[in-house]
């Protein structure tokens, strides 16, 4: 039997590949097997947002404790406030045997897969260059300088892409989510994920064995 534990996602990808799309599609057609990572934060909270849904507000005091006792999987200042992603949400989600997607760029991806080396790295990108630019022009909400910025930072971390375990082409939405899942199924049946059952197997063969 293959574990019934979760896996710790992380989902990178280049501006204009689809992740966002493609993980609200994955929690509404499979909410039982995925969560989405809920961050912690010292910024205020914004009208509509909940606490535990949007995010855990915390004081900067309260955050600052948080890391010094190693609480947090990763966090970042930004703009003069906190976020991180809290150690006990994610644990929790992963002990439930929900998968716990994880959505941070590439060098916070490479931090978590350095300190939780079971994390699972996922890379999204379109089909091509050509259909990268077309997306992020058929946006609307960009300048030709910012588009041009973000395929620089696209060109920086295509170097960094054969460090991830998948590289998941999302042409179709669907077809994407579909593959992520697969990917997962798939994962939980390999032999890294599974030693309790290896295990088993050889102690009751030696069992067997001493019968004999």
């Amino acid at each position: 039997m293959a574990s019934d534990k979760g896996i710790l996602i992380v989902l990178s990808g280049f501006s204009g590949s689809g992740k966002g799309t493609v993980v609200k599609h994955l929690l509404a057609k499979y909410p039982q097997d995925f969560a989405l990572s809920v961050s912690a934060t010292t910024r205020s909270p914004r009208e509509g947002e909940e606490e535990g849904v949007s995010y855990f507000f915390r004081s900067r005091e309260q955050f600052e404790q948080m890391i010094a006792q190693g609480e947090l999987l990763e966090y970042a200042e930004y703009v003069g406030n906190y976020y991180g992603t809290p150690l006990s949400y994610v644990r929790e989600k992963l002990a439930a045997g929900q998968n716990v997607i994880l959505e941070i760029e590439t060098q916070g991806a490479m931090k978590v897969k350095a300190e939780h080396p079971d994390t699972l790295l996922l890379f999204m990108t379109p089909p091509d260059a050509g259909e990268l630019i077309r997306r992020l022009k058929n946006r609307g909400t960009e300048d030709d300088a910012t588009i041009t910025a973000r395929m620089k930072q696209a060109a920086e971390e295509t170097r960094v892409m054969d460090a991830y375990d998948y590289i998941v082409v999302n042409d179709d939405v669907d077809a994407c989510a579909q593959k992520i899942l697969s990917i997962i199924q798939c994962e939980k049946s390999s032999a890294k994920r599974n030693p309790e059952l290896i295990e088993k197997f050889r102690l009751g063969l030696q069992d067997i064995l001493k019968g004999e």
